[in-house]
């Protein structure tokens, strides 16, 4: 039967360990390979600099903008240059009147349109939908068996939209992850496949009905019921222009006749486009007649809010002319970064002598262990730049540096939780496991602790902080990875040994040096809790003074006290012997 002991459990341990940083590194050596990734961790504005651009808005028919309106296309510009991949951009307005958008590195040409491009808000009905994953490829259908038109479509609803190019499409669209990425212009007089972000749905959608410009308004506030009592549910109200009422009446006449006849047809719903992606899909339960109209559903004042505003401001037809554009250094700069790395290796210099000073061969397993959960940290912001366009700024620089000492800290309290289980008498290999029980505890509640604090700071903050935030959590993880997976198992494998197992004066275990008590006391004696007071104050003193400083500064308030009476009661024996002895010497005398 094979073993399955601690040393085993151990090895196989490490041997994961292992294979988990190859796998990364192989990963990350294949995008260098592939020249899609780097094996440097892409930085972020404030490091490497970048391209700044400053947009003059530009209203269809001349109109001018106002701040409302420049703020709102503020967030959409963001919304796009997020969406796009690229992180740590900084959008803000300029004179009340530009907006400037600055991002690191430089922009390619499709990131370029689509910051310049008006938001594109649409109505379209609503032909057919499914769960947003893409259809395996022995689940779709055949080429023979592909929907084929057979008339000219009659209405935007008509099943004749769908071809076989378009229903190929719908089955390679993802909406769930990997996401398939929203087309970047459609033809608003032919049908489209989108997704809607938030549900994971994905439609057939017909050509466009209702434009976005002719909403009039937009808002959103607590539904009335029937006899005009207000309710709590949230609701959005919708109006249209006199063109638009007039079309928007049609397309509910149409779609409320799918309603009646099922109301669970795909049919009877009207897709709300903002830039090629579906924002709401509501059902048409009535023929809107004077172009005010209200979405309900499971709103929360958040989500209705955010619906409101999206078609209030979505559709305004604003485009961007770029104004200027050019290449700016980091405002930061090189040599913030070369300080704030040489600010980490100081701290990591301190904490490896600290480590060494303490606890002598022992403190090598923490310098190893700090670099491994460096190695891991590094392959991971370089695979998350690689793949999610992650950007390292200062602020993640400086979380990382704070990580060292935490990280540090999970090591002190294991290795102290073995020191006192050697103070205990117990040998190194029972003292290793029991230390590890007791540590866990500890050290899951604090890494815990960190993490909840890290992404609660990466949600509430904004700017750089959250990149703060981001390896804050992102170097917790992986300092649980290595106590689990690398100190422990190392510290196991290491008990076993002859230099530590024997406890050399070296080894920063030395029972003697920690003023262990063993068990067994010899001549049939076993050790009592009245022990260690006595050996603390006593015996180790002509032995060891630093093993029995140590051993008294660790003592509860109980010890103390006893030790303290043990004194007082040795103390008073001696005095007694004394006077006995001079009586004794005066008798003789006489």
């Amino acid at each position: 039967m094979a073993r399955t002991g601690p040393t085993t459990s151990a090895r196989r341990t490490l041997l994961w360990l292992g294979a988990i940083l190859i796998a990364c590194t192989v990963l990350l050596g294949g995008g260098v390979l592939s020249n899609a990734a780097s094996w440097v961790p892409k930085l972020a504005l404030d490091l490497e600099g970048g391209t700044q651009m400053i947009l003059a808005p530009k209203v269809d028919g001349g109109g001018a903008i106002n701040d409302e309106q420049l703020n709102q296309a503020v967030a959409i510009i963001r919304q796009r240059v997020d969406g796009s991949g690229v992180s740590e951009a900084e959008i803000t307005t300029q004179g009340g009147r530009n907006v400037v958008v600055s991002m690191p590195g430089t922009p390619s040409a499709e990131t370029r349109e689509l910051i310049k491009a008006s938001a594109n808000m649409v109505f379209r009905p609503v032909i057919q939908v499914a769960n947003g994953a893409a259809i395996p490829a022995e689940s779709k259908l055949p080429d023979d068996q592909l929907p084929k038109p057979t008339a000219a479509p009659a209405t935007a609803s008509d099943d004749n939209w769908i071809d076989g190019p378009l229903y190929r499409t719908f089955e390679d669209t993802s909406c769930v992850a990997p996401l398939t990425p929203a087309p970047t212009s459609t033809d608003p007089a032919k049908p489209m496949v989108a997704c809607e972000p938030g549900s994971g749905l994905k439609y057939i959608l017909g050509p466009v009905e209702v434009p976005g410009k002719d909403i009039k308004d937009a808002s959103y506030g607590l539904q009335q019921g029937a006899q005009g009592v207000t309710t709590n549910q949230w609701s959005v109200n919708l109006s249209f222009n006199s063109e638009g009422a007039t079309k928007f009446k049609d397309v509910t006449q149409r779609l409320n006749g799918f309603y009646i006849t099922n109301q669970n047809d795909p049919k009877s719903q009207f897709a709300i486009v903002l830039d090629n992606e579906v924002i709401s899909a509501p059902r048409s339960q009535a023929v809107i007649t004077d172009g005010n109209s209200s979405i309900t559903g499971n709103f929360t004042e958040a989500t209705a809010k955010s619906l409101a505003d999206k078609l209030k401001f979505g559709a305004l037809p604003i485009s961007f002319d770029i104004q200027s554009e050019e290449q700016i250094s980091a405002t930061l700069g090189g040599q913030q970064l070369q300080m704030g790395l040489l600010a980490g290796l100081i701290g990591l210099l301190l904490v490896v002598v600290y480590s060494l000073f303490q606890y002598r061969a022992l403190g090598f397993v923490t310098v190893l262990s700090l670099v491994v959960a460096g190695a891991l940290t590094y392959l991971a912001i370089a695979i998350l730049g690689w793949t999610e366009n992650y950007r390292l700024s200062l602020a993640g620089v400086a979380g990382i540096i704070v990580a060292i000492g935490q990280t540090a800290d999970s090591f002190i309290v294991y290795f102290e939780r073995i020191r006192d289980e050697l103070r205990d008498g117990r040998g190194l290999v029972a003292a290793v496991e029991n230390g590890w029980r007791r540590a866990k505890r500890t050290v899951l509640a604090s890494k815990a602790v960190n993490l909840l604090a890290a992404v609660v700071l990466y949600f509430v903050a904004v700017g750089n902080v959250r990149g703060f935030a981001f390896t804050l959590g992102l170097t917790a993880l992986a300092d649980l990875l290595v106590v689990f997976m690398f100190t422990h198992p190392t510290l196991q494998l290491l008990a076993r040994t002859k230099f530590f197992g024997e406890g050399h004066k070296f080894s920063g275990l030395d029972p003697d040096r920690l003023g262990a008590v063993p068990l067994y006391r010899g001549a049939g004696r076993i050790r009592t809790p009245e022990d260690r007071p006595s050996v603390a104050n006593g015996q180790l003193k002509g032995k060891n003074a630093g093993a029995a400083a140590e051993a008294e500064r660790r003592q509860t308030i109980a010890e103390r006290r006893l030790a303290a009476k043990q004194e007082q009661m040795a103390g008073s024996r001696g005095a007694g012997a004394t006077k006995s002895e001079t009586d004794e010497k005066t008798e003789e005398s006489n």
